[in-house]
């Protein structure tokens, strides 16, 4: 009786063990896949109206400069793309619930660096105003009076209502829109005078209708962009930046900024080295 209990209880022990092995590889390739679409693939959240960055080209197809960034440090990690057009505003929605892993597409960080974890930057950058080249306007003080218009969540309204927010209070108004294309056809209708935004916005609208606009002088503020991905994956952010480096050290960085040199984009900005 003591043998065959003791039968019964190996043969139960050996099943159980082989149960538990069982059960542990399944929770083992459970947790590797979940690691590995984690790291595989590269979903990216842009404006689809942030020239020349990210914008829809006359093909019908989303095209830019961080759209080609981001295309190229895929390819060379592996990794597949999904390129995602999104509402700016839910971009922290977006990025915390996984329906994207990163914002790339003119991001600026300073300000942001609680919120994110960061890539290094990659591109200088600037907090400019633009206005009618036949307005008058000449100065930051001409403003004062003027309707100004900036995109919503934008660095530019940031700096309007932080560190500039003495020079704004002198506007009539300051108002926001949700993207910079429509701000600058409401800039040449005469609904606003002038329009704060980014350095590349300014300078891709000025190519695109010599002329027309003018940038003032004074900056808003001065700042770079970088990639920014959900707060504590310092993996993906260090990939990334090593990518570009390697990028920029093969001249693939160069040929692209040329690519986009009429849209006003210019690798003297490049500062990742």
């Amino acid at each position: 009786m003591k043998k065959k209990w003791s039968l019964i209880t190996a043969a139960a022990a050996a099943l159980a063990l082989a149960g538990c092995m069982l059960a542990g590889c399944g929770s083992n390739d459970a947790a590797k896949d979940s690691a590995n679409s984690d790291t595989t693939k590269l979903i990216v959240g842009f404006d689809q109206s942030y020239p020349p960055y990210g914008f829809v080209g006359d093909d019908g197809n989303y095209t830019g400069f961080d759209l080609d960034l981001a295309t190229e440090v895929a390819n060379r990690n592996g990794w597949d793309i999904q390129l995602e057009a999104i509402d700016w505003d839910a971009k922290d929605t977006l990025l915390n619930s996984g329906a994207i892993n990163c914002i790339w597409n003119g991001f600026t960080m300073e300000g942001r660096e609680d919120d994110y974890t960061f890539t290094d930057p990659y591109m200088l950058n600037a907090q400019v105003v633009v206005v009618k080249s036949s307005s008058g306007i000449k100065s930051l003080d001409d403003l004062a009076g003027k309707n100004v218009i900036t995109q919503t969540d934008s660095a530019a309204q940031e700096v309007l209502e932080g560190d500039k927010a003495d020079l704004a209070a002198k506007f009539a108004q300051l108002e926001t829109i949700g993207d910079y294309n429509t701000a600058f056809m409401q800039l040449e209708s005469g609904a606003v005078d002038a329009v704060a935004c980014d350095l590349s916005i300014a300078q891709y609208q000025m190519s695109a209708k010599p002329g027309v606009y003018t940038q003032l002088s004074d900056e808003l503020s001065s700042e770079h962009y970088a990639v920014g991905v959900k707060k504590g994956n310092t993996e993906l952010a260090q990939k990334i930046t090593d990518t570009l480096k390697a990028m920029n050290e093969d001249g693939t960085v160069k040929q692209l900024c040329e690519k986009y040199a009429d849209y006003g984009l210019s690798y003297e900005n490049w500062i990742l080295k």
